[in-house]
């Protein structure tokens, strides 16, 4: 008779190995406990996502405000029956600079203060062009920060402050070297804010409500621009350093309520071995009836969780590195290139059009939205690659469509120029959602920041393109460079995989395991 005791014994030894895989199989991820924790989006989410997405209101005002500043003046002729006078559309052509006058004092412009009205296009433009090189160095340079050293709280609060302290400095500019000086600084100093604006916001609430949230930042960033033509309305012929006072002072008040109101992301904290704090994080903003839950955390997931090592090259260096990471990288850039230059582009060149300037720019802030709100209400059902590549292509058409010649087209040049930017405006919104949700959270704060930094990119070339056109008199063919530049760019949307309704991964390794699965359902 054969001894039943083996068989007991690898009965009890498989049975004992089988319940651990059977528990670890089953143990829940940090990342499954984190949105848990956050999918019930309370107050307390609501007010940290107000009022991280706050700072988009400044990051508009300082972007867009030489608009206003740096804008040619109005003049007219001293004697209105000199008809020569009369006939001359460029003040640089009066010989007799005593035969007009500005409409307006000489302080309510830099170009009318310092005498460039009849300055080369590099000089006129030079100041706005120092502003997005301010923007894509300081991208550069500040990108992986947020996501080694400072984190996004600190990083967010830092780029604040440097942006208002400098804007703030910008009133006693003396010469256009010193004022192009401190735009550059205060373009450094803002490149990362509404990166870091985003990327926080998103990662203090569940997946459910990471679009909509996104959409909060993106509607205040519209409201900053729409407060510009106002305030430089109700300051008319005042000096253009009036318009830095009034939207600098605010910006530094802010910078104290993201110091002690804001909480860092607990994604990050974890990542970096900082448990504690991650548990007082995930406790203040989650919902009341998740706190049981969130003291359910297991020390054995927590251990288990890679701490994020990464220093402030290491970052890029993982990007760089990973195949699939690069490619996404450079596609996304791309496409931000091209968004950039009719994002930006589009605002500057208005002033090229024969139309009111506060009426074109006020009418380019609304046309912003309901770009926000056909955003906000579709995200979650929009797919990125599909809407991103028709908002490029529709933004392209109606841009090129701005330098046709005739009198009919003419009369259509505002609402072509409004589509373009309506288009080129949701084309943003929607690239800056799907970059955030192509990369992990190790490595989402420099992704994302990069691809700022060429949306700033195309915004560089901007100013001296426009300045150019009107310089030469062909004030519309900057359009149709916008309109191609942006079409092309949008076709390398089709070199990355969709990422709706998909979860936020925390980790390259875990992103590349995602990224094979779907290459081998690709193959199968």
């Amino acid at each position: 008779m054969a001894d039943p005791t083996p068989l007991l014994s690898q009965s009890a030894t498989a049975s004992s190995d089988q319940e651990p895989l059977k528990l670890k199989k089953h143990y829940p991820s940090l990342d499954s406990m984190i949105e848990q924790s956050m999918k019930d989006f309370g107050w307390a989410q609501l007010m940290q996502a107000l009022l991280v997405s706050l700072a988009w209101f400044f990051d508009a005002q300082q972007t867009f405000i030489s608009i206003f500043t740096d804008a040619l003046p109005p003049w007219h002729c001293v004697n209105l029956d000199d008809q020569y006078c009369n006939s001359i559309s460029d003040v640089c052509l009066l010989a007799n600079s005593s035969s007009w006058q500005w409409e307006y004092p000489k302080h309510a412009s830099i170009v009318s203060e310092w005498g460039l009205q009849c300055a080369n296009s590099a000089i006129k433009g030079l100041p706005a062009s120092s502003f997005f090189m301010g923007c894509l160095i300081g991208g550069l340079l500040l990108a992986t920060l947020a996501d080694s050293l400072l984190g996004r709280k600190n990083m967010l609060f830092l780029s604040c402050l440097v942006m208002s302290c400098s804007s703030l400095l910008t009133v006693f500019s003396t010469n256009v070297w010193i004022y192009s000086c401190l735009r550059f600084v205060t373009g450094f100093g803002r490149a990362t804010i509404g990166t870091c604006a985003l990327v926080l916001s998103a990662e203090l609430v569940g997946k459910k409500c990471r679009g909509s949230v996104g959409m909060i930042g993106f509607f205040i960033f519209t409201l900053g621009f729409l407060s510009l033509p106002a305030i430089a309305y109700l300051n008319q012929g005042s000096s253009w350093r009036i318009l830095y006072i009034w939207t600098a002072a605010p910006a530094i008040g802010y910078c104290v309520l993201v110091h002690f109101l804001v909480c860092e992301s607990p994604r990050w904290l974890f990542g970096m071995g900082r448990r504690e704090e991650a548990m007082e994080s995930l406790k203040r903003i989650a919902p009341p009836g998740a706190s049981a839950l969130t003291n359910g955390f297991s020390s054995v997931s927590l251990n288990e969780y890679p701490i994020n090592n990464m220093d402030i090259f290491s970052a890029i260096k993982a990007l760089l590195e990973k195949r699939w990471a690069f490619r996404r990288l450079c596609a996304v850039m791309l496409i931000g290139f091209g968004v950039g230059m009719v994002y930006y582009g589009m605002p500057l060149g208005v002033g090229n059009l024969d139309f009111n300037l506060y009426s074109i720019i006020t009418l380019n802030a609304l046309a912003e939205l309901p770009s926000t709100l056909v955003t906000f209400l579709l995200i979650g059902k929009l797919n990125r690659r599909s809407s991103l590549l028709f908002f490029t292509t529709l933004s392209g058409v109606f841009s090129v469509m701005c330098i046709l010649e005739g009198q009919v087209w003419q009369k259509l040049q505002i609402v072509l120029e409004l589509v373009s930017f309506f288009s080129g405006c949701t084309a943003l919104d929607v690239l800056l959602i799907f970059t955030l949700e192509l990369f992990p959270t190790s490595v989402r704060n420099t992704a994302m920041s990069m691809v700022r930094q060429a949306v700033v990119f195309g915004g560089v070339f901007s100013p001296l393109l426009v300045a150019v056109a009107g310089r030469t008199g062909d004030s519309v063919v900057s359009f149709g460079v916008f309109g191609l530049v942006i079409g092309c760019c949008g076709l390398f949307v089709m070199c990355l995989p969709e990422t709706r309704g998909g979860n936020l991964c925390d980790t390259m390794d875990e992103e590349e395991r995602k990224e094979d699965k779907r290459d081998h359902r690709v193959l199968c």
